[in-house]
């Protein structure tokens, strides 16, 4: 019996070794992790008003993969707009941010999809407006330097213009928390939202907001890594396949209600669009 104890602890240390051979050699070095997020996007990151600390789904997932990478990390928070200027100076080793997979951003980036989301209508729980149909020369918000500006402008001429009826009205907002303020005051008429964050919305807030249509277009959200970081990329790769095989993936996402909104594997540069 205890042969065999110390030959599985042994096997165990190969294995260790390996995987960590496997990292590249500042990361294996520093046993140190560097990841930015935008902590204003719930249930993915959000700052916790009673400890000042990160929480959300995008960060008990790097954290699960930081534990079976044996890593811990540092994290930054900051805006939206500078997730990618993050990845392209180094301070970033990859992003988990709430960050939708897009053609447009592969010219410098690759995709590890994690997770399928789009884009959905939400407004006032109070509102007349009861379908997305009815947004047709209404103002709408979303994050400005997300994909949404885009896809409403997609969906509105071919739901409103090709219709005879007039575009949506868009308005830029710095982040969705900005974008949900604008609504509350009356400033706009509905905004855009990821379809994974709006019922967390609507059940952290009762009464208050509500969804409307379904998401117009199917996505995924990604772990982002520079073209270079294909080794990075792999291993990490590797480690999100193994907590969705033992199941740690699943449990994070029930944990937040987004179980319907996983996928079986990870896949890379899935999204069509």
């Amino acid at each position: 019996m205890k042969t065999a104890l110390l030959t599985t602890a042994f096997l165990g240390l190969i294995a260790g070794a390996a995987q960590a051979a496997d990292l590249p050699a500042d990361i294996a070095s520093s046993k140190t992790l560097h990841l930015t997020v935008n902590g204003t996007y719930a249930p993915f990151e959000y700052v916790d008003p009673d400890t000042n600390k990160l929480k959300g789904l995008d960060i008990d997932l790097a954290n699960a993969i930081a534990d079976k990478l044996g890593l811990k990390i540092e994290w930054t928070n900051t805006a939206f707009a500078q997730l990618i200027p993050s990845l392209d100076t180094g301070r970033s080793d990859f992003v988990i941010s709430g960050f939708s997979d897009r053609e447009s951003r592969r010219k410098t980036l690759d995709f590890v999809d994690y997770l399928e989301s789009g884009p959905q209508f939400m407004v006032m729980a109070k509102s007349d407006i009861k379908s997305p149909e009815e947004l047709c020369g209404k103002k709408v918000s979303t994050t400005r330097s997300t994909s949404y500006p885009a896809e409403i402008a997609a969906w509105s001429k071919a739901n409103c213009e090709a219709k005879g009826k007039p575009a949506i009205e868009y308005v830029p907002a710095e982040n969705s928390i900005y974008a949900r303020q604008a609504m509350q005051q009356g400033r706009v008429d509905a905004v855009v939202q990821g379809s994974t964050t709006v019922p967390y919305v609507m059940q952290q807030t009762p009464d208050t907001f509500r969804g409307i249509g379904k998401a117009f277009s199917i996505g995924y959200y990604g772990i982002a890594f520079p073209k270079k970081s294909t080794q990075l990329r792999e291993v990490v790769t590797e480690a999100l396949d193994g907590l969705i095989k033992d199941g740690t993936y699943g449990k994070i996402l029930t944990k937040y209600g987004l179980q319907d909104s996983a996928v079986a594997k990870p896949m890379l540069n899935a999204a069509t669009q």
